[in-house]
Parts: structure tokens; sequence; C-alpha cells
């Protein structure tokens, strides 16, 4: 599913094979986290004399995340921790931040289980442990408390200003504690620095999505050590000069045509996907007019459908009859899926809105549908797909560039793609550019030290070591975690566990290793004396068994003897002394029956009397203690391997961009992670993969 180039000149030059006039597509819904890295991409066409135009856009037409949990307070925000209880279902990507080292790695249930924690003796002990112990370590995303999720472009600055700085402070904050050496007071200014762009940017009235767009251009400064000027904005396609791109050129100088010129063009996905009549014939809506036209709608559908089964994303009929895998995004009012009908278009905002078809002009392609909503709501609506066809709309026009592991939907959609065109509609899209970066190994040139959060210190087995060390080691490190994990996997039995912790890290555990193992030898005499009760009671309740079954017997023995000679008979003395025998053997039988549950009884009693003893209650309790302390040590081992093994890794696959200038004033850390980085082109249909 990838072309085999592994470097941004053998990548950029298969592009200009490829989609020679496409720009490049940065599109995030935040400027805090990964973003604002891609920069490099278009530093490096310039150096490698291969410029293309970059596009930074803001996704402000994707919903803000929503508290999955609580009671709606409107308007109102909160940063929250992800973990697998209380915010297991939390989604945040127009307000995430990671301090340095951090990622979105939560520690699941599973991941415990699988590691061998048993998680319900720890529950008994500390019944909401389970917040804290999944939680993804230096991770923070803001959440609307709203009941109903707004999109980016509708959310006040204002209305989010305090929890957004008050998360920065906190991601910068702890990041600072991980910088030593005699960087960290630039490292210190630098984040001041940051927080003073954001300042500076929220002077301003608007949006969210305004304030990113604000900057944009200063976090590339930042990060990448250039600086950009604004120039006067040229003219976008698609209308988007309502909403004028800011030009930045980096500072080395040159026109705006010079191959060593870098032009970033910063929008919005609202302004890219405006919707009228203007800008509906726009190849970015190629797709979107598939599933508007009559004569290939039910096809179209079909192929989402298809191509999204099992993914746990809805089929287009759970939405509503008529309806497309489509947003119409309308000023004021929200963002909500098109359905079409024969009479009318219903848009599923909060509060549907409602556009009447003409009786003479029904809906038979994209000018139909444009006249409609711009007569209904004005020429600023967008367009936007969903997850799955979002990909494909603007891929008709550029170049999207995602970062290894980025957008897991790609794959569903190049299934869509591939349908359409099997039944004859290739939409051309241009192939995605993957960067995949080893920002950790880049760390090799940069003269930092590192202060380790307390994840990584065991993991490391260093409080503070310098940049370098960091960079060799950091892979070795992963790999024994993993090790770890498996490891703790096998340790089962609770003895196999307080051995391993021993032989791990001696100290304290070797103590309490030899008293675990006293304790165990005693209370297993206890368990073997128990074992002796416990089978001789089970004797005892054999032979009550079949002294009731004896009795039963006998009963009936009895009462056919009766029926048989005395019961309307004249019995004989024989009779009546063999009746006189039942009764006596009745009464043996009982007796034996008592005396065996009073023996019954004795036993219990014993029993409870033995388990009750003070001593032996303390040494269970001391025990259970020592295995408590040992699953407890186990979870923080399981804490800390997933926290290195995996989120070290998601990390260095999508750093957050403002963590370079902090770590490496100098620049060299961006430099040469940009520089290490691998780039391949990815097809957007399956046929192109073959």
């Amino acid at each position: 599913m990838e072309s085999h180039t592994r470097s941004f000149d053998h990548a950029l030059g298969e592009l200009a094979r490829l989609a020679p006039d496409a720009p490049l597509l940065s599109c995030g819904q935040t400027v805090f986290w990964d973003e604002p890295m891609k920069v490099g991409v278009a530093l490096a066409a310039a150096r490698l004399k291969k410029p293309r135009r970059f596009v930074a856009a803001v996704h402000d037409t994707d919903y803000f995340a929503k508290h999955p949990g609580g009671k709606p307070r409107p308007g109102r925000f909160r940063a929250l921790p992800h973990n697998d209880t209380t915010t297991r279902g939390l989604w945040s990507a127009a307000g995430e931040f990671s301090a340095l080292f951090g990622s979105e790695t939560v520690i699941t249930r599973e991941q415990l289980a699988a590691a061998g924690l048993r998680i319900a003796r720890l529950a008994r002990e500390r019944p909401s442990f389970l917040d804290e112990a999944t939680e993804a370590w230096g991770w923070r995303g803001l959440a609307s408390l709203d009941e109903h999720a707004p999109i980016t472009r509708e959310v006040a600055v204002g209305q989010i200003f305090s929890e957004m700085q008050a998360t920065l402070d906190w991601a910068l904050d702890l990041s600072l504690e991980c910088i030593g050496g005699q960087a960290r007071p630039e490292s210190e200014r630098l984040a001041d620095e940051l927080r003073t762009r954001l300042c500076d940017a929220a002077e301003e009235d608007g949006s969210v999505a305004d304030l990113y767009r604000r900057l944009i251009l200063p976090i590339f400064e930042l990060v990448s050590g250039e600086r950009f000027e604004v120039r006067n904005p040229l003219p976008l396609e698609g209308g988007e000069s309502v909403n004028p791109a800011l030009i930045g050129t980096n500072a080395r100088g040159g026109d705006a045509a010079s191959e060593s010129t870098v032009q970033i063009e910063t929008t919005t996905t609202s302004a890219i996907l405006r919707f009228n009549a203007q800008t509906c014939d726009l190849p970015r809506f190629g797709l979107l007019s598939l599933f508007v036209d009559p004569a290939t709608r039910t096809e179209a559908i079909g192929a989402y459908d298809q191509a999204i089964a099992s993914s746990g994303l809805y089929e287009t009929a759970r939405f509503g009859s008529g309806a497309i895998p489509f947003d119409l995004v309308i000023p004021g009012l929200g963002r909500g899926t098109i359905r079409l009908g024969h009479r009318g278009v219903v848009i599923q905002t909060v509060e549907p809105q409602f556009i009447t078809i003409p009786k003479d002009r029904p809906i038979q392609g994209l000018s139909d549908l444009a006249r409609l909503v711009e007569a209904k709501f004005g020429s600023d609506c967008a367009i936007v797909g969903k997850a799955v066809t979002l990909i494909g709309m603007l891929a008709a026009e550029y170049v999207f560039i995602f970062h290894e592991g980025a957008s897991g939907y790609v794959g569903r959609s190049r299934g869509m793609h591939a349908k359409l065109k099997g039944a004859g509609h290739d939409l051309r899209l241009n192939p995605i550019l993957r960067v995949r970066y080893d920002a950790w190994s880049a760390l090799t040139e940069c003269d930092a030290w590192l202060k380790l959060p307390e994840p990584f210190q065991r993991t490391f087995g260093a409080e503070e070591l310098s940049a370098p060390s960091f960079a060799r080691r950091w892979k070795d490190v992963v790999a024994e975690e993993e090790a770890n994990l498996a490891a703790l996997g096998n340790l089962r039995r609770s003895a196999d566990l307080i051995r391993h912790l021993d032989e791990t890290f001696g100290g304290a555990w070797n103590t309490l290793a030899r008293e675990h193992q006293q304790l165990h030898d005693s209370l297993e005499g206890l368990k073997r004396e128990l074992d002796v009760m416990r089978e001789a009671r089970y004797s005892l309740y054999k032979e009550v068994r079949e002294l009731r079954a004896r009795r039963s017997g006998l009963e009936r023995a009895k009462g056919d003897h009766f029926r048989a000679a005395i019961f309307e008979k004249s019995p004989t003395k024989e009779d009546v002394a063999r009746r006189t025998r039942f009764d006596e053997d009745l009464r043996a039988l009982d007796h034996e029956l008592a005396s065996c549950r009073a023996r019954v009884k004795q036993s219990l009693a014993a029993q409870s009397a033995r388990v009750k003893d003070p001593e032996l209650q303390m040494a269970n309790e001391s025990r259970r203690r020592i295995e408590t302390e040992a699953e407890l040590k186990r979870l923080s081992l399981i804490r800390q391997a997933v926290t290195t093994a995996r989120g070290l890794v998601r990390a260095g696959q999508r750093p957050s961009a403002w963590w370079f200038p902090l770590v490496s004033p100098s620049g060299c850390w961006f430099k040469e992670t940009v520089r290490t980085a691998e780039a391949y082109l990815e097809p957007l249909d399956e046929a192109s993969c073959a």
C-alpha cells in the first residue's frame, strides 16, 4: 500500500511525476500537537530544489471533543486525562496537549490482565484504583461539557481560553521539569515565548479556529528556527479569497517563485470546502457529486457502506432515509448530516434544518444542491465529508501530508475509492505523502540533558542522562520493556511474582520473599490440617447420606408390611413383633444419624475455631498484605513498561512540535529529525497499490 521510496528527495521526485501541480496540505485540528512538524516538509522541499505550495489548514469543521459523562454545562470546557474508566470514550483532537515524552497511551484493562494483574483483588482494596492506573501519562485533552459538542469554528476564544492556557502551562511546566543542563534558562525563555504568542493571538476576537490560524506561522517559526514574513495574500482557488490566506515566506529571501523560498498559505477547511454556486464545480466536490446525482447515488452509497463494514462507523441508513456521508456546515447553526429527499433536504443539525425542493427543479447534481443551499443559508456554508469521504474530497486537489500512524480511516477510504473505480468512476486522487520520524534517535546530535520523569526512570536505569545517550538506548529499552510485559504475564501465582521481584530488585523484596515463604509454609500446614478435617467431614456426609437412604428404605418396608399384614387384617403375633422391630431399627438409625450430624457440627466448629485462631488470622493477613504489595508493584511495572514501550514509540512518531525548541534551542533536534525522516507515497485506491 505504499511506494518503496524512503527519502524526501525520492518521494518529492515521484510526487512531481504523479501530481506535479497539487499543493501539499497540512490539515490539523490543533497547532499544539504534531501538525507544525510538517513545516519541515516544506523546508526540505525548498532545500532539495523541489518547492511546492504548502497549505496549512485548520480543520475547523470538525467537532470538539465531548465529555463522555457528567452533567451538561453549556458553553463550558474542561481539560481531562484519558483513562480506561471514567474517560474511556474520550476523543480529543482540537485541544490536546502532551508534555515531553507523553502521549495518549491509555493502559487498558486488557493490557493489565494480559500482564497478570489481579484486578479484582486490587479493586477490593482500592475500588477506584483503575482511574489512576490506566491514565495516559503526560496527556490532557480539552473537552466540551455541552450536551452537543460544537465544531471548532463555532467555539469563541473567550469560552475556552482560560482552560486552554492552563493546560498549555501544565504541559510546558511538566516538560521543563524534564530538561536539565545549561540550556534550561533558554528553554524557559522559549516556553514563555510560546505563552506570549498564545496570549497575543487571543487578543483578537474570533473563534478557536481563528486563534489557531493566527498561531500557525509563529509556531512554525518557533519550531523551525526560520523567520516568516506575511506578504499580500494570494487569491486561492474555490473562493477562499473570501477568507484570504496568510502567505508566509521564510527569511532566506527571494521572490515567491524562487526555488529557495518556502511559501506557506494558511486557511481553514471551512474556506477550502465552502460550497456555493461558484465553488460546486471544483474537483474537491467530485466525490460528493456521485452521492448527489440520482443516477450514481445508490452505487456510491453501496460502495461507502461496504467500505466501512465492521469498522464501527455508521452505515448511511443509520443517519436516516436519504442520508449521504457528508455534512453541511451552516454558520451559526452547526454541522449536520445531509439527507436528500424528493421534496426536500434535511440537515441533521442539533435543531434540524429543512430546504424545500421545487417540484419543477429537482436535485440532479451539485449545481442544484448549491443553488438551494445558498438560497436558504447564504454563500458561506461548507460541505465536509465524514471521516472516510473527507480524504477523497481533498485528495482530488491536494497532497495530504500524514505522519506515520495518523488517520486510521485511510484504508477504508481506499477501499471505497477502489469500489467506485471498479464501477467506472475514476476519481483521479493524489497520493498521500507519509512521513515517518525517528525523533528520539535524532537526539544523538543534541547537546542537551534530560531529566527523566517517573515512568521512565526505572526503565532507563537513570534519573538524568544526556540526549545522545537517550538516543542510543531508547530502542533497546523499548524492546526490554516489551519482554518484561510478556514475563509479567507468565507470573500468575503470587509466589512466582514475589520471587521474581526478589530476583529483580532485591532489597526489601528479599525480606518480603522470605516472610512470604514462611507464611506460606505455615499456612500450607493449616491447609493440610483443614484438608484432613474436610476429608473426615466428607466421610461423615457420606455416612449421613447412607443412613438416610437406609432409613428411607426401612420406612418403605415398614409401610409395605403394614398394608400387607396389619391394615384391615388379622395380624399374627409374628406380624406385631415384626412391626415392633421396624420401630426399633428406625430408632437405632435415628440415633446413628443424630450422632453423625453431631460429629459434622463438631468438625465444622473445630475448623472454624482453627481458622479463627488469632495467630493464623494474623499470618493470613500478613500474606495477603505482601501479595497485595506485590500486585501493586506489578501494576507499577506494567504502567512503566506500557508507557515506555508503547507510549514512547507513539510520542516519537507524532511528537508535539513545540518540544523541539525547548529541548534543543539551537534547532539541531528539529533539523536532525527532519533530515533523518523517511517519506513515501501512499496511493488512495487499491488498484494503484497493486
